[in-house]
């Protein structure tokens, strides 16, 4: 009946004289008289199992840890689908273990059957020494110190003692388990639009401090004023970044492999690709500023053309970053709020360029449509750069795999 996921209970009964009022262990000596079994099942959830599912292709290894027999404990493990092979230790098998032998073994199992708080504290202190990020679930107060010491401790909100609450990172206000598996999906999301936001960001800041910096060692004009420079990092930067908290995930996010969490939050390819965004956009605003001045324009026109030359940027590289996939996939129309907050950015530099006020404040004038279409064009550039490089890259992963 375990070996079937059943909890049983033995039953059995003692005649005892009439006129006892208390009952202690020595009047069991002789015995007791059987009657049977009983077994209590408590079958697992479907939305369980499907958490499960998720999380393990997601690269999430989920372990049961219990007080309950181990042919029951693997029964139910086996049910929910825990791995193909369940093995099962318990408690005193772990207490026999000294602490380099379980650390060497603790991932060759799935179940921990007949555990004490200190067996789950032995655990969790396994798994991070083996080198695996840990979050351990728990509602009891035999719990708290293995949530205190685990990497994210998980405690239900509803079920869960106020000693668990107080020793966990997470509170789930539903008791569902299901919910870890939306909150790895978010998690993902959130991680991955943080760090797209950064990547868009640097580029476009370096690109500034280049025109800067190479304006400086040539001795000549600076084609930015500072209201200007504050207009680039302030009012475009925040504008067009909203544009990430509206991003979806992207399609397989809970396919991958959990990120290695010793690997650099940008690596070589992605500094690679932030150095000569960085440059492609300076060099090409300097060079558009210079012909604007050899044919005759003022600084005033000229500085404007470069505000909106890196703006225009801006807009077209978001298209590069906000997806994995190139630019123009299915993906194109995936986030419409960004194209919304496209347009805000977009009327924000018509009433930047043409409004008096703002003329007078951020020393910018009027542009033509030539003018228009050379900031539109050196986007264009900018984009069609990135998504090569991108095309290349997916090719040779393409390769590889």
């Amino acid at each position: 009946m375990s070996s079937q996921g059943e909890r049983v209970v033995a039953v059995g009964v003692k005649s005892l004289e009439q006129h006892k009022e208390d009952i202690d262990h020595d009047d069991l000596d002789g015995g007791v008289g059987f009657l049977g079994i009983v077994g209590i099942m408590d079958p697992p959830r479907e939305e369980i199992i499907e958490a499960i599912k998720i999380m393990r292709e997601a690269g999430v290894e989920v372990k049961m840890i219990t007080g309950d027999h181990p042919s029951t404990s693997k029964a139910i493990a086996e049910q929910l689908g825990l791995d193909e092979h369940v093995n099962t230790i318990t408690g005193v098998e772990l207490d026999e273990m000294t602490e380099e032998e379980l650390t060497e073994k603790i991932n060759d199992y799935q179940v921990f059957a007949r555990t004490t708080p200190d067996n789950k504290l032995q655990i969790v202190k396994a798994y991070q020494h083996s080198g695996k990020v840990i979050a351990m679930v728990g509602d009891g107060v035999n719990d708290a110190p293995a949530l205190k010491i685990s990497d994210i401790g998980v405690a239900m909100g509803q079920k869960g003692t106020d000693v668990s609450k107080d020793s966990a990172d997470i509170v789930l206000v539903n008791d569902d388990f299901s919910t870890m598996s939306t909150a790895i999906h978010e998690g993902r999301r959130i991680y991955d639009n943080i760090k797209k936001s950064i990547l868009y960001l640097l580029p476009t800041s370096f690109a500034e401090g280049l025109i800067i910096a190479i304006t400086l060692l040539l001795q000549n004009d600076l084609p930015l004023q500072a209201t200007q420079m504050l207009w680039i990092n302030m009012v475009s930067a925040i504008t067009i970044q909203f544009a990430f908290i509206f991003e979806p995930a992207e399609e397989g996010i809970m396919q991958r492999p959990p990120r290695d969490t010793t690997e650099p939050f940008i690596d070589k390819r992605q500094a690679f690709q932030i150095a000569y965004i960085a440059i492609l956009m300076a060099v090409l605003s300097l060079l558009a500023y210079d012909w604007l001045i050899a044919y005759g324009a003022n600084q005033a026109t000229a500085s404007t053309m470069v505000v909106n030359i890196v703006v225009m940027s801006k807009i077209f590289y978001l298209f590069n970053i906000r997806t994995r996939k190139l630019a123009f996939s299915k993906e194109f129309f995936s986030n419409k709020k960004a194209f919304l907050i496209i347009g805000i950015m977009l009327i924000l530099q018509i009433i930047l360029t043409y409004v008096p006020f703002m003329q007078r404040y951020f020393y910018t004038e009027e542009l033509n449509v030539l003018e228009w279409l050379i900031a539109v064009g050196v986007g264009i550039i900018v984009l069609l750069v990135a998504e090569t490089d991108k095309f290349i890259r997916l090719k040779i992963l393409k390769k590889e795999e």
